[in-house]
């Protein structure tokens, strides 16, 4: 088999995961690692990160070498030759409060069987990985028509893998296995915690919120501390962090919020007439405020360089 890009997990509210929670479904502790996967090729193990098959000589912070040597994943793999294990390969990005034996570990949470094109439940797969003694993200709940109150509350409870008195973890995600959105595709749902959220209009002071233009809006709401913070560990996995690096880490913070949430963006605002030379400028400007460290100073919160023209 060849490597698949698991899917992109949306956040709770979206439209592309409207209805999910109108069903059973499965609540689990979300981690705040790394993405990995492993399939069988028909010879060996192979591994990926979330985006690109993984070699020895071009890792993801150590992912493959370690996956390839596991007699566990080679036997299980070996024996369902047609599934990809899902999961975090736990190295530290945003959230450091994991136990000290967590770290470098895989901890599988989804199967994907390419026989039927279908993920496996998790009622299916939990005990045949126990009988593999693979490690997998455990079940905290299954709700039947889930309540938003209910599901906070479950958020702050997941104290997976984390050190004794250290708050929460990232958030929760939220499966349905027989959920298949208006659009035909399977999503699941992500509840993230707030300690992984700003406060709109918290790092722009910039006085009354309704007077922003949309393309600052969106730059606010989707350019976060986390979202850098994991964008900038991401990058210290391919070198040091150093000023000559600060064009990649802007376009790649341009890359993400198109890519990853123009339709998110789309839907919330009704089909908005979007200036895209000054929302990169606004992403820009926001980007720098979350990782001043970056840039060796404070960045100024003033946007005054924002003018109608876009420039």
């Amino acid at each position: 088999m060849e490597f698949t890009k698991y899917m992109h997990i949306e956040r709770l509210g979206t439209d592309e995961v409207d209805g999910i929670l109108d069903g059973k479904c499965y609540v689990f502790p979300k981690i705040d690692g790394t993405n990995a996967s492993v399939w069988w090729d028909g010879e060996t193990v192979m591994a990926g990160s979330r985006n690109r098959e993984l070699s020895p000589g071009s890792d993801n912070a150590g992912f493959c070498a370690w996956a390839i040597n596991q007699q566990n994943l080679y036997d299980f793999l070996s024996q369902n030759q047609k599934m990809t294990l899902y999961g975090e390969w736990l190295v530290p990005h945003s959230l450091r409060t994991y136990r000290d034996d967590t770290w470098r570990n895989f901890y599988v949470f989804d199967i994907f069987d390419h026989r039927d094109g279908k993920f496996v439940p998790y009622d299916e797969y939990a005990p045949v990985l126990d009988d593999f003694g693979i490690q997998y993200i455990p079940l905290m709940e299954t709700v039947t028509n889930a309540t938003d109150e209910h599901l906070l509350m479950l958020m702050k409870r997941n104290t997976y893998l984390l050190q004794d008195g250290k708050g929460f973890g990232e958030g929760i995600v939220i499966k349905r296995y027989d959920f298949v959105n208006r659009y035909g595709r399977t999503k699941w749902a992500k509840l993230v915690s707030n300690e992984f959220k700003e406060e709109k209009g918290k790092v722009w002071d910039l006085g009354d919120v309704n007077m922003l233009t949309l393309e600052i809006k969106i730059a606010q709401e989707y350019v976060t501390t986390g979202r850098a913070d994991k964008l900038l560990e991401k990058m210290r996995e391919t070198g040091q962090l150093t000023s000559k690096r600060i064009p990649e880490y802007l376009g790649r913070m341009q890359h993400e919020i198109i890519n990853d949430e123009m339709w998110n963006i789309i839907k919330k605002h009704k089909q908005p007439k979007i200036d895209f030379r000054r929302l990169n400028r606004a992403i820009t400007q926001q980007a720098k405020l979350v990782a001043p460290t970056l840039f060796g100073k404070q960045v100024s919160t003033s946007v005054r360089n924002l003018d109608a023209s876009g420039h």
